[in-house]
């Protein structure tokens, strides 16, 4: 029989609906790895989970718009786990952008997300799978 285990990686999830998300998924005995841009906020809003009894979660720094950093996020999720079941893109662009910037900014959105997605969907696949 395989591991139960489930992995997950929620981004942006130092505060909000990235936070809960985190919590809900702990508590249902998923192992989340909690990341955010800023590393600060991250290893504070993770050290607040684990205090409440949530030691099944881990931060890991990362900047959606950074291809190295999703990269050094993907290797740490494939050493430590092997593999990832669930994904929630929950990092968004910060602060108020002037319309004639708008599309710029959802283009690299859009495209880091897809970064990330390409980058697990083998592994989301293989899970699916068996």
């Amino acid at each position: 029989m395989g591991d139960a285990c489930k992995y997950a990686v929620v981004t942006g999830a130092n505060k909000g609906i990235g936070f809960e998300t985190v919590k809900k998924l702990a508590n249902s005995g998923v192992t989340v790895v909690l990341t955010a841009r800023d590393e600060n906020r991250g290893t504070e809003a993770t050290s607040l989970l684990n205090e409440q009894g949530f030691s099944n979660v881990v931060f890991h720094q990362l900047d959606v718009q950074d291809a190295q950093s999703i990269e050094s996020l993907a290797k740490f999720v494939q050493t430590q786990y092997g593999r990832l079941d669930i994904l929630v893109n929950n990092a968004g662009a910060s602060g108020v952008v002037p319309d004639e910037d708008v599309l710029r900014a959802m283009n690299m959105n859009l495209v880091d997300w897809l970064v990330i997605v390409n980058r697990y969907q083998g592994k989301l696949s293989m899970t699916f799978e068996r």
